[in-house]
């Protein structure tokens, strides 16, 4: 097995293993910080279209930057539409995060756009994913169905009333409960540690470890990540570039006679 194959599969390693894979979610345009970011000892990076400032030729820089690097590039697409998927697995990402899946139809709508026909409805058109990996476009083509990972996100209310039928949908590689729009969702806006939104992400993590799926969720405080694994979650974020930089400075600053 080739590097870039042991690349691709890293995270499937991982949670065949029962471990956890880190990561932190990639908001600044910059190959050189994703770059950083994946030499530092990450699992994964997740590119984000979603809410950054991110183009596609950047979004293609920053998951050629890992090459090489052990971490698994992904990208996170706007809405869970099969067109916003194509382009970035086209140029390279090893998988993509879904938003807002809210009801079986919207899993499998996910699952089936990250694979071609007859298991899914992707088109074709990889001109430069092979190369990107130091693949053939045939090696390319035969492993791309079983190896890209399809992460849904689960964070609305009528997403965790229905997480078992969302669960069950064939396909889904981890699923991923994004607090802060799940406290949206019942008019509690950044009220992460409210009780109702607590149990609304019990329950989440009750149906998706009931599932077998690799649970996924984002460490919000320092020392919280432990607690997490403990719980069963097996994909992990550590925060955005951004927080993290903030972190940084503010670690940096504190103390100084100012």
């Amino acid at each position: 097995m080739s590097g870039t194959e042991r690349q691709a599969l890293r995270l499937r390693r991982l949670w065949a293993e029962g471990r956890t894979a880190f990561g932190v979610i990639a908001t600044i345009p910059s190959p050189a910080v994703a770059r950083l970011l994946a030499t530092g000892g990450l699992d994964w990076l997740i590119v984000d279209l979603e809410h950054g400032p991110i183009d596609h030729p950047s979004a293609h820089a920053m998951i050629l930057a890992l090459s090489g690097t052990g971490c698994t590039p992904l990208v996170r697409v706007a809405a869970n539409e099969g067109w916003m998927a194509k382009a970035p697995l086209d140029y390279g990402a090893q998988g993509i995060n879904f938003p807002m899946i809210s009801d079986a139809a919207g899993a499998e709508r996910a699952a089936r756009a990250l694979r071609y026909p007859p298991h899914g409805d992707r088109l074709w058109g990889p001109f430069h994913a092979p190369s990107a990996w130091s693949r053939s476009m045939p090696d390319y083509m035969a492993a791309a169905d079983e190896q890209a990972i399809c992460m849904i996100t689960i964070e609305h209310a009528d997403a965790v009333a229905r997480i078992d039928e969302i669960m069950a949908v064939p396909g889904i590689d981890c699923a991923v409960i994004g607090i802060g729009d799940l406290a949206t969702s019942v008019g509690l806006k950044g009220q992460l540690d409210h009780p109702e939104v607590r149990d609304l992400v019990a329950k989440a993590e009750a149906g998706i470890l009931r599932s077998g799926i690799p649970l996924g969720g984002a460490a919000r405080l320092p020392g919280q990540a432990t607690a997490m694994v403990e719980r069963g979650y097996r994909l992990l974020a550590l925060g955005f570039d951004v927080t993290l930089l903030q972190r940084g400075l503010e670690a940096g600053l504190a103390g100084l006679p100012r």
